[in-house]
């Protein structure tokens, strides 16, 4: 008798079902019950996936014109390859109509073109799937007066607060996202004396729903460098959590104080002025739906002794003021290839720690800690003002690419590159023509060290190896670099950087001009070349003359200065195309600009590849960067492989 093999699915349309009828009184233990039968059931290759958030179709409208509409949804990788889709509209008080004559079977997209004016308009997607139609999988209402290509999300602003770096998460467990916002007043640079008030992060749902707000208090430093927060499931229960650096006086989004209020360690006077430099140090999980503080423990490692990270770097030297000590990054990595862990990392001109922790069943553990004083020579100074989290030797399991050094799954140096710290880092397949992926960093090589005197300032590099495949400007601080495909008349990605002159293909050749920025990317428009996003506005790279200007955000600004980046960008909703988050410029209320361009590719949505959906995490951390996939997104791309996750959803709250 063949053994019958249990499916996700089967664990959604009957086992969950199942649980549901018991008595309420035995939820928790029928629920760990069933969690176990599940995973003991289901096919040897599933237990080595990634477990995954459950997503909904992210089913979005928005008006082109008065009388046109544009939808679109996503195409999940749980879909067959020939799954098609049938877009219904409801005017209030009418039955659903629908919009498209046959199936759909191009891009996850269609325009209404007789959308009522004056009427509330609901739509809702159901995929065909072997003729059959099946039951509505989401809605969305579009409001008559939505006459403009963005999502309004109000605030809740505190005064004096500015909105500043986002993330995307689920965290109540429906299927769609939420953002996590950090609001900002007076910071400051770790190079910088002064006080800081204190930080705040609010959660809110797409409608303006306020789930919480967390005020990390007068002991964490307001600025780029100090508050690196992360927003993911990572127990698996399909709801995600929030992790970051705490300190005494913290209140979490109950009210409830961690430490001890009263304590204030900023120094009050003299050169150390607003510093942080005593006092405990802590790390916390918090509930992602109320806020609350689930679980807080000393932060790794210890900023003692203040005057011991300095090292080998284009500024690596030391202090003993709180600058190189106080230099913070965070990500999330699967190292296990099964569950999410955080990494908090600290420091990056000299010495850098890296500590990694898992929170599973309610509970907080340390799962390794990489310590350059204490690895082979070579991870001193290494470190960059950003990082990336992918599987470089496609064994399941994720790697750290820190600037100029990688540290594998186990903790353990992978490899470093000798080019020093950076501030822009871009890993992807970005030569399909050759195996596997690689990375192109920025780097500040500009102080003779013996043995670094022609590091490169812009280099490509084999991101599973570290073997340098070409790299530019020696000796010289670059400030900035981009890697993406942005002409479809050169193979694989372009590269290009400040004052680099042109842009050059993967081997090193010039092959046409600079674009006019060397910031941030999307993609936008109708094919599968990415465009050019730079503060407020996106433009299409064009190689024969001037670019084309897309979209620009009138009322909306981009943050952190002259790094002029948006709150965040990413695959939120709707079909493959990225969306683009901006404060508004009186700071009461974000804006989700969405595409209105119809395209015909087909391809599931970015947030369920793996590396894409980590650099959505990260993304907030130091200098922001763009997100990349894993594969070659381009002209002339292949195929994408589908990603080995599994995708839970959540089970019934215990908390």
């Amino acid at each position: 008798m063949a053994t019958k093999r249990y499916t996700p699915d089967y664990y959604r349309t009957t086992l969950r079902p199942a649980y549901l009828r018991l008595n309420q009184r035995q939820s928790s233990c029928w629920l760990l019950f069933l969690y176990l039968l599940l995973f003991l059931l289901l096919p040897d290759e599933l237990h080595a996936q990634r477990l995954m958030e459950k997503l909904n179709r992210g089913l979005v409208a928005v008006r082109q014109d008065s009388q046109h509409v544009f939808v679109s949804w996503r195409l999940l990788v749980t879909d067959p390859d020939n799954v098609a889709f049938n877009l219904y509209r409801t005017v209030k008080g009418g039955k659903p109509f629908k919009v498209n004559q046959r199936p759909l079977t191009g891009g996850t997209n269609c325009v209404d073109t007789n959308a009522p004016i004056q009427q509330d308009v609901v739509y809702s997607i159901r995929a065909v799937i072997a003729n059959g139609e099946q039951k509505p999988e989401d809605t969305y209402r579009l409001l008559a007066s939505a006459i403009y290509p963005y999502i309004t999300i109000p605030l809740k602003t505190p005064a004096g607060y500015t909105p500043n770096d986002a993330s995307a998460a689920d965290l109540d467990g429906d299927g769609t996202y939420e953002l996590i916002l950090h609001q900002v007043s007076r910071g400051r640079d770790n190079s910088q004396k002064g006080r800081t008030d204190p930080p705040i992060l609010e959660a809110y749902k797409l409608d303006g729903t306020l789930l919480w707000r967390i005020n990390l208090g007068h002991n964490i430093r307001e600025g780029a460098h100090y508050t690196q927060f992360m927003a993911y499931d990572l127990d698996g229960d399909g709801r995600a959590e929030l992790a970051c650096k705490t300190a005494d006086g913290t209140l979490d989004g109950l009210g409830k104080v961690i430490g001890d209020s009263t304590r204030h360690w900023a120094k009050t006077d003299g050169p150390l002025e607003g510093k942080i430099l005593d006092g405990p140090e802590f790390f916390t999980i918090f509930d992602g739906k109320t806020g609350a503080a689930l679980a807080t423990t000393d932060y790794i490692p210890s900023r003692n002794p203040t005057d011991g990270w300095g090292g080998i770097g284009g500024i690596g030297g030391n202090d003993n003021n709180g600058n190189r000590v106080d230099r913070f990054l965070a990500c999330v990595a699967y190292l296990d290839g099964k569950l999410p862990s955080v990494v908090m990392c600290r420091g990056y001109y000299g010495r850098t720690v890296l500590a990694a922790w898992d929170w599973r069943r309610g509970k907080l553990t340390s799962r390794w800690v990489f310590d350059s004083q204490q690895s082979a020579d070579g991870f001193s100074g290494m470190g960059n003002h950003n990082l990336t989290v992918t599987d470089v030797d496609n064994d399941g399991k994720d790697e750290l690419i820190y600037g100029s050094m990688c540290v594998d799954d186990n903790g353990k140096g992978l490899f470093t590159t000798k080019l020093r710290h950076g501030d822009a880092l871009h890993v992807s397949d970005l030569d399909p023509a050759r195996p596997g992926l690689e990375a192109w960093g920025i780097h500040e090589n500009e102080a003779p060290i013996p043995g670094y005197e022609k590091g490169y300032g812009a280099a490509l590099y084999d991101a599973r190896t570290g073997e340098i495949l070409w790299g530019a400007f020696p000796g010289q601080d670059v400030g900035r670099g981009v890697a993406e495909d942005i002409d479809p008349g050169n193979p694989g990605a372009e590269l290009w950087w400040s004052g680099s002159n042109g842009l050059f293909s993967t081997s090193g050749k010039r092959v046409g001009e600079s674009p006019a920025s060397a910031n941030f990317l999307v993609w936008w428009d109708d094919d599968l070349t990415r465009e050019l996003l730079d503060g407020n506005h996106i433009d299409k790279y064009n190689p024969s003359g001037p670019a084309a200007r897309l979209l620009t955000a009138e009322g909306c600004s981009s943050n952190n200065g002259t790094k002029s980046t948006p709150a965040l960008s990413a695959d939120l909703f709707g079909d493959w195309r990225e969306e683009v988050v901006l404060r508004t410029e009186d700071n009461q209320s974000l804006r989700i600009y969405t595409t209105t361009i119809p395209t015909q590719h087909r391809l599931y949505t970015l947030m369920q590849d793996p590396q894409y959906r980590l650099s959505i995490a990260w993304q907030n951390v130091g200098y922001n960067q763009p997100p990349h996939t894993s594969f070659f997104l381009g002209h002339g791309m292949k195929k994408p492989p589908r990603p080995k996750i599994t995708l839970i959803s959540p089970a019934p709250a215990t908390r």
